[in-house]
């Protein structure tokens, strides 16, 4: 049943289940098993060893440690025993007492989350939980929704990625740029060049960036999205209290009234310039003999999760550090390092059952499936670009994560342009990129999703039903725009396009809102 119509009943499965339960894990579960049955062809031993061997292979790869996983993992434990030694020293309440002086309204505070996500593009991991640890004391302070943040988050972070050459996934993308290139003969741009004139064809992304600072400037809450301002801002409870939020202490630590701002600051500052600079040394140490240095090769050879674990590291020694400077009494020591890791456990749970789901997903062929239906189509040239955004979209929906869904679309949409009209292969390209993420930002069993809820401190599947409604809108502009690049063959025109779709939703949005708060 492999690469058949079949194999997209598991994904489909879960995130129905996710919708109609609200029950991530059990929903996980219940694509898990079906999935695994789908695979195995309905034997019962057959689809334990399945489930059972893709368990394994989250920790175990070839026989050798997962260690991209299992990195991941301990960088989220590190983060919450950060974060938990930050709230005892007293810096995430000073932190809030300046921010409040200085960010007085709501709108301000998101605003600031989100110039913060667009300004830390170096990872979209690190983005989610490094912006949402900055501006959570001051989302809080003014009664914005973790939900709100949490949207903002993941927003702003994997769009901006998608377009920065000097990103992790940048460099992804442009090495497999690159490798389309020479199997097609194309001469005439560079990989980097090619990349560089696909941002403005990225519609989504811009849409979506674009549809945040609306959202936090005009104060559009849509869909259940209301729901949340509305309790954060009338109530001050700024997430369900019916639901165990992940990333967030959950018992009361102690909290010194010697901490200062610095208790923050220093301990986020060393986090992202550790990570960077391990980004740095990971991938000059990988780079081919043959290869040239330059930033763009370091990035596309950067171990991204020892990164994640390395600038962890430093910026968990640096917090302790400040912790003792403070003559904070020691004996909160271990309350900190075992609450702060229970806070990520929720997360780490998420994240294990979306990666089981992924990789058998993986084996049934799901992405393989769906990017045959493009191939074996015979569509009118024009309309490819809009095809592969939301056959993009989809894929990077059903199977949860957009860097699969560009290892497989990328090449065939290359190949398809290449077979038919060689001048749309940049847009082609430009709509899988467009796609996987609108795909990613929908999807429950997206790890990016799961992190930016875990920064936020937002319940997850508040998160992913929150967001939904912005991400079709910002998807809806995304498509017209794709239609009329590949009718006309004008980017400005499209853009354009989508800019004036897009402020007319803003417009419309904005005065129901004001007429609904009348």
């Amino acid at each position: 049943m492999e690469g058949t119509i079949f194999s997209i009943l598991p994904p489909i499965i879960a995130i129905i289940m996710v919708i109609l339960t609200r029950r991530v894990l059990l929903s996980l579960g219940v694509g898990i098993l079906s999935a695994a049955l789908i695979l195995e062809e309905f034997s019962i031993l057959g689809t334990l060893q399945a489930v059972g061997g893709a368990i394994a292979g989250v920790f175990i790869d070839e026989g050798a440690l997962n260690t991209w996983n299992v990195y991941i993992l301990l960088f989220l434990i590190i983060l919450g025993i950060v974060t938990a030694l930050i709230s005892i020293s007293g810096g995430s309440r000073a932190f809030g007492d300046w921010a409040q002086k200085r960010v007085k309204t709501r709108t301000g505070a998101q605003m600031t989350a989100a110039f913060m996500g667009i300004l830390i593009f170096i990872d979209d991991y690190f983005n989610a939980l490094a912006v949402g640890q900055v501006s959570r004391p001051i989302t809080d302070r003014q009664r914005v929704s973790r939900a709100k943040l949490a949207y903002i988050i993941d927003s702003t972070s994997a769009p901006i990625c998608v377009v920065s050459p000097v990103s992790s996934w940048g460099a992804y993308i442009i090495a497999l740029i690159g490798s389309i290139l020479a199997t097609h003969g194309v001469q005439e741009y560079t990989p980097l060049s090619a990349f560089v004139a696909m941002i403005p064809m990225n519609f989504y992304v811009i849409a979506a960036i674009a549809m945040v600072f609306a959202t936090a400037y005009f104060n559009i809450n849509i869909g259940s999205m209301k729901v949340h301002e509305e309790r954060a801002i009338k109530e001050g409870i700024v997430a369900d209290p019916d639901k165990a939020p992940v990333g967030e202490i959950k018992d009361s630590l102690p909290t010194s009234d010697k901490g200062t701002v610095g208790n923050l600051v220093w301990p986020i500052v060393a986090l992202i310039s550790g990570t960077v600079a391990a980004m740095l040394f990971t991938g000059y140490s990988n780079i081919p003999g043959d290869a040239p240095t330059n930033i763009f090769t370091i990035f596309e050879n950067t171990d991204v999760s020892a990164s994640l674990v390395y600038g962890g590291l430093f910026g968990l020694i640096v917090t302790l550090i400040l912790f003792f400077s403070k003559g904070i009494n020691s004996s909160y020591l271990p309350q900190a390092f075992v609450e702060g890791s229970k806070s990520m456990l929720p997360a780490i749970y998420i994240l294990i059952f979306a990666w089981v789901i992924v990789d058998l997903i993986g084996q049934l062929r799901t992405g393989e499936y769906l990017a045959g239906l493009v191939e074996q189509s015979n569509m009118n040239i024009a309309y490819l670009p809009v095809i592969l955004f939301i056959l993009g979209a989809f894929m990077a929906f059903a199977t949860g994560t957009s860097w699969g869904t560009f290892g497989i679309m990328l090449p065939i949409a290359g190949e398809i342009a290449a077979a038919t009209d060689i001048s749309m292969l940049l847009p082609s390209l430009a709509a899988v990129l467009a796609g996987a993420v609108l795909g990613d930002h929908c999807s429950p069993i997206s790890d990016t999703t799961i992190l930016s809820s875990t920064g936020a401190g937002s319940h997850h599947i508040d998160h992913v039903l929150t967001q939904l409604p912005y991400a079709l809108l910002g998807g809806a502009a995304g498509a017209a725009g794709f239609l009329i690049l590949g009718l006309t063959g004008s980017t400005l025109l499209s853009l354009a396009a989508v800019l004036v779709l897009l402020a007319v939703m803003v417009f419309f949005l904005r005065d129901k809102t004001q007429n609904a708060s009348a």
